[in-house]
């Protein structure tokens, strides 16, 4: 075989080798692409069961959220709330 036929035959193999590799490249990023998906859903319907699980009825989120605001769990204490006389009887 002459040389210029030897380095076309591989020049013709280094590329059939490049396409092998970018479309399995292309299948591991169509996998994890759908693994992401998969996971949003999965933590999605885990938010939604663990609202339902809850009880708990948000009106400040938008429809459809599963986030759910700390406002909600936050106790109605006005005890926190300083008076002026509070101010003054600890200012001695």
């Amino acid at each position: 075989m002459s040389f210029e036929t030897m380095s076309l035959l591989l020049n013709w193999m280094q590329l059939g080798a490049l396409l092998a590799i970018v479309f399995r490249l292309g299948h591991t990023f169509e996998l994890i692409a759908n693994t992401q998906r998969e996971l949003r859903r999965a933590i999605h319907h885990f938010g939604e069961l663990r609202v339902a699980e809850l009880g708990i009825d948000n009106a400040f989120s938008r429809p459809g959220s599963a986030f759910v605001s700390p406002s909600r769990y936050a106790p109605a204490t006005t005890e926190s709330i300083m008076d002026p006389d509070d101010l003054a009887s600890t200012s001695l």
